[in-house]
C-alpha cells in the first residue's frame, strides 16, 4: 500500500487562522453532505481561515458565499481517468495560486486528483471514507486506495475504520472517527408542534390511547421488519392491545416481502395493530409521535441515521448489533444503565427484540423524559452539524500545529 503524502518545504508551525482550506465535495446539494461542507466552511471562517469548496453545483452555493466561503465548479466525484487528470491540473494551479494549506478530498476520484496535484508541494491531504466500503474487487480496492493516502483519514464510524485497517493495512494512528452529521435543528422536540404530531397519528389511524412502536426504513428482508412482526406477537400475547406497530418506509420496491409481512401479521392475529404507512412526508413528526423507535437491521445499513435522528427527537431506540448501529446510541456494556439512550439486541433475535421493546414501553413518565433528555443531549454532542464541523476543524488544526 502506498504511504501517505509528505509535505516538503515546511519551515514553521502555524495555526488555522490565516490558513486556506480547500474542500473537494461531490456537490453542494440540499442534503447532509452539502450542509456538512457549508458548516465546515463556516467553522473555518469563524476561526480566521479561508474556506474554498470545489465540486458540482447545488442550491447551497448561495449559503456558502453568503457566509464568506468561496465556490469553484469542479465535478470531482468521478471514476473517469481523463476527468481526474484534468481536475489534477486545475487543482495544481489553484493550490499554487491561492496558497492552499490543506486539501480535504471526500471521494476517491477527488483524492486521486489531489494526490497528483500536490505531488512535491507543501500541502496536507485529508481524506474522508464513505459510509460503507465497496465490495472487495481489484478495481474497487485499487480505486478506493486513494482515500488511504491522506495525512489524516476520517472514517464515519469505528466499524468502517476497522474495515479500512483490515483491507488497506492503514496505521490506526492516521484514522480519526467522526460520525456523519444529522440536522439536529430540524429533528428536535422543540421544532415539532403538537399539531404535526396529532396530524401524523390521524394519518396512521390511531386511537388517542394507543402507543406507537415506529419502524422507519424501506421494507426489505435485510432491514429486519419480519423480526418486529414476530416480536409484536410476543408483546400482544401478554394481553396489551394498545400498542400500534407502524412501518414507515417504501413498500413498493419489494412487494413480495411487503405482502409476506402483512400475511405474517394476519397469521399472528395482530394485523389490526399493524400499520404500513409508507414513507413519511414529515419524518420529525413521525419520530415524535413514537413511544419507541425500532431499527431491526439484519445487515449493516448504509448509515445509522434513523437511530441518531430518533435520539435527536428524544425517543428511545431499539436496534441491532450490526455495522455501525451500536456506536450510535448509549447502552450497557459500553455505558452504565443510568446513561442509557436505547437498547441493542442481536440481529434476528425475536426474544431479545421483544424484551427490549417491552422495557422501553414499560418506562414511566419520569424515566421516559429522563431518557429522552439524555438521547437529545447525546445527539447534539455527537451528531449535530456544529459538533461534526468542530471535530473536522480539530483534524485540520492538529495537522497545522505539527507543521515544522
Amino acid at each position: 500500500m502506498a504511504e501517505a503524502v509528505s509535505q516538503p518545504g515546511r519551515t514553521k508551525a502555524r495555526s488555522l487562522a490565516g490558513a486556506t482550506i480547500l474542500q473537494l465535495v461531490p456537490a453542494l446539494r440540499d442534503d447532509p453532505a452539502g450542509h456538512a461542507a457549508v458548516e465546515i466552511a463556516l467553522t473555518l471562517l469563524q476561526a480566521g481561515a479561508r474556506a474554498i469548496v470545489a465540486g458540482d453545483g447545488g442550491p447551497l452555493i448561495g449559503e456558502l458565499r453568503a457566509s464568506g466561503g468561496e465556490w469553484l465548479p469542479m465535478p470531482n466525484d468521478t471514476i473517469n481517468p481523463w476527468r481526474i487528470k484534468s481536475n489534477a491540473r486545475t487543482l495544481n494551479k489553484l493550490i499554487a495560486a491561492e496558497r492552499v494549506d490543506i486539501v480535504h478530498a471526500q471521494s476517491a476520484g477527488a483524492a486521486w486528483s489531489a494526490l497528483s496535484a500536490i505531488d512535491r508541494m507543501p500541502v496536507f491531504l485529508v481524506t474522508s471514507f464513505p459510509d460503507r466500503l465497496a465490495a472487495a474487487s481489484w478495481f474497487g480496492t485499487r480505486f478506493g486506495a486513494s482515500l488511504t493516502r491522506g495525512n489524516r483519514v476520517i472514517a464515519p464510524s469505528s466499524y468502517v475504520s476497522r474495515a479500512m485497517i483490515e483491507r488497506y493495512k492503514i496505521p490506526a494512528t492516521r484514522i480519526t472517527v467522526i460520525p456523519r452529521a444529522v440536522d439536529t435543528a430540524r429533528f428536535s422536540p422543540a421544532a415539532v408542534s403538537a399539531e404535526r404530531i396529532a396530524a401524523t397519528r390521524r394519518t396512521w389511524g390511531l386511537l388517542p390511547h394507543m402507543r406507537v412502536v415506529l419502524v422507519p426504513g424501506r421494507l426489505a428482508p435485510w432491514n429486519g421488519q419480519m423480526s418486529v412482526i414476530d416480536a409484536a406477537r410476543l408483546l400482544i400475547a401478554q394481553g396489551d392491545r394498545t400498542i400500534a406497530f407502524v412501518f414507515a418506509g417504501d413498500d413498493r420496491k419489494d412487494p413480495r416481502y411487503a405482502a409476506a409481512l402483512r400475511r405474517q401479521a394476519a397469521v399472528h392475529g395482530i394485523d389490526t395493530l399493524v400499520r404500513f404507512a409508507g414513507p413519511s412526508p414529515d419524518m420529525p413528526a413521525a419520530l415524535a409521535a413514537a413511544d419507541v423507535v425500532v431499527v431491526p437491521s439484519l445487515q449493516p445499513p448504509l448509515s445509522g441515521r434513523a437511530v441518531t435522528e430518533a435520539q435527536a427527537i428524544g425517543r428511545p431506540v431499539v436496534t441491532t448489533s450490526i455495522g455501525m448501529l451500536p456506536e450510535n446510541l448509549l447502552c450497557p456494556p459500553r455505558m452504565q444503565d443510568s446513561l442509557r439512550t436505547g437498547w441493542v439486541v442481536r440481529p434476528g433475535n425475536v426474544g431479545e427484540l421483544a424484551g427490549a421493546m417491552t422495557a422501553a414501553l414499560a418506562l414511566d413518565i419520569t424515566a421516559t423524559e429522563a431518557l429522552g433528555a439524555r438521547a437529545r443531549q447525546f445527539a447534539e454532542f455527537m451528531f449535530s452539524p456544529q459538533s461534526v464541523a468542530e471535530a473536522i476543524r480539530g483534524v485540520y488544526t492538529s495537522l497545522l500545529s505539527r507543521d515544522a
